[in-house]
């Protein structure tokens, strides 16, 4: 079975041409740079720009894989949450291919995409604890089976993804920062900087980071300079402390579990944030005082992508026959 799946929820436009054998056919990531003088994603240019690259990028997933438009099985997009103007682009623009072909379409949660990424690369065992860490969502979900999910820890307010941007541009660094943070932060000392822990006397599995923003825009300006020195420190304390955070977390999920008989034997890490190589052994780490392995998806679906989108379609049409063509974009659909 071939998929055509399309990602075009925030400022990546992506679309992958993969089967139900785990075969990926082409995957195109077209990450926008018409945001970073902005400091941030302007919905309305992330629409615009979506519209002129998404007919050029499909064209060049269809001779990368070699393959006609006909020859495709069923088209897949992501419809929602995210920002309803690409929503809108991707789905309307992936539904009009798949009426062309007289062939089905399914809509896709974005979430469920990287809760079942780690599915594609990694021998899964039901039930698993998933931590999806991006830049809009902080969650953490109990996954019993495909279709059957359970949100036990949620953020608050900032994902943790959005706070590592919005520290990065209160340095000056720039738009998109996550990476950039975790660059900086190998030359600074982790302890220098004493950063706020939201929600830490919390024994439930919700995040707060909004805290940690406003903590260090104090700091920043209490500066009279703002060398490079600072920067590595407040780069490497902030990793630190939204670290603890995951980490206590974790903690507070296996407790949750154990209280209620739960056995897991994996722990998932998923979204772009699961890229950052110090959070990974930290949680890594951790894992192996609780008799746990950790799994995370190939490095090329971590961030936003449509190979994340198309797998987990092939995973839900494994379940039950599904063609819906009439679903509504929703900018905060949840699982």
């Amino acid at each position: 079975m071939l998929v055509f799946a399309v990602e075009t929820s925030c400022d990546e436009t992506s679309v992958c041409i993969l089967n139900d054998s785990k075969k990926i056919l082409s995957h195109i990531i077209y990450s926008q740079e018409e945001h970073k003088k902005f400091g941030g994603v302007i919905p309305e240019i992330a629409s615009r720009a979506h519209l002129q690259i998404l007919q050029k990028i499909s064209i060049k997933a269809l001779n990368e894989a070699k393959i006609s438009i006909n020859e495709i099985d069923v088209f897949c997009s992501t419809c929602g949450p995210g920002l309803i103007g690409g929503l809108l682009v991707g789905s309307i623009f992936t539904k009009a291919l798949a009426i062309g072909a007289k062939k089905p379409f399914v809509p896709i949660n974005h979430l469920e995409g990287h809760i079942l990424s780690p599915t594609i690369n990694n021998n899964i065992e039901y039930p698993f604890l998933c931590f999806l860490l991006t830049g809009g969502h902080t969650q953490i979900y109990l996954v019993k089976s495909i279709d059957n999910y359970e949100l036990i820890g949620d953020s608050l307010d900032d994902a943790i993804g959005e706070a590592f941007d919005k520290v990065a541009k209160l340095i000056g660094m720039g738009y998109p920062g996550g990476a950039k943070i975790e660059k900086l932060s190998k030359y600074g000392d982790e302890n220098s900087i004493s950063l706020p822990h939201p929600l830490k006397k919390n024994k439930d599995m919700n995040f707060s980071f909004s805290g940690i923003k406003t903590a260090i825009s104090l700091i920043i300006k209490k500066q009279n300079t703002i060398n490079d020195k600072f920067k590595y420190n407040l780069s490497a304390s902030f990793q630190k402390t939204v670290t603890e955070i995951l980490e206590n977390k974790f903690l507070l999920s296996m407790e949750y579990l154990c209280n209620k008989n739960i056995n897991i034997k994996q722990v998932a890490l998923v979204g772009g944030v699961a890229s950052n190589q110090y959070i990974y052994k930290k949680i890594k780490d951790l894992s192996l005082k609780k008799n746990v392995s950790i799994v995370i998806p190939p490095n090329n679906m971590l961030s936003d992508n449509a190979a994340m989108i198309g797998w987990a379609c092939l995973q839900k049409l494994k379940i039950k026959k599904i063609d819906n063509l009439f679903f509504k974009e929703n900018p905060r659909l949840s699982i």
